[in-house]
């Protein structure tokens, strides 16, 4: 299986990141890779077997879609493991490093866009989660 993996050191304390990625009323201020788009809506049933739900948008209203998954597996404060609504799996890890936090995702590819794309598209969403944690 191969992931893609997109990461970003984060300069606060572990419980703090983790705070910020899982709790649904903060993932609508970062969960958009460009300023023409936004996440105007967020659900999260934080459990094992529970979903979350994010509806992601083009500021424009031309586009929207919900971006979906299960948590298969929480680690409180060190990893989550999800299985997005196409099937492809995910991985959150949180580790304590000397700035803070390194947060990392990886993710398997979907096949309609080249895995560059992918991989851009998600580090942007993850350089926004940086931007709106430390600010």
């Amino acid at each position: 299986m191969k992931l893609i993996t997109v990461s970003a050191s984060i300069d606060k304390p572990v419980d703090m990141v983790w705070e910020y990625w899982t709790n649904a009323h903060h993932v609508t201020h970062w969960n958009f890779a460009s300023p023409d788009w936004h996440c105007p809506s967020a659900e999260t049933n934080f459990v094992e077997g529970g979903e979350f739900h994010y509806l992601m948008a083009a500021k424009d209203g031309s586009f929207e879609f919900d971006f979906w998954g299960t948590f298969q597996k929480i680690e409180p404060q060190k990893s989550i493991e999800i299985v997005l609504g196409d099937q492809r799996k995910m991985i959150v890890l949180f580790e304590k490093n000397a700035e803070g936090t390194k947060l990392t995702e990886q993710f398997e590819p979907e096949q309609e866009n080249a895995e560059e794309l992918q991989q851009a598209g998600w580090q942007a969403i993850l350089d926004q989660f940086k931007q709106y944690v430390t600010s």
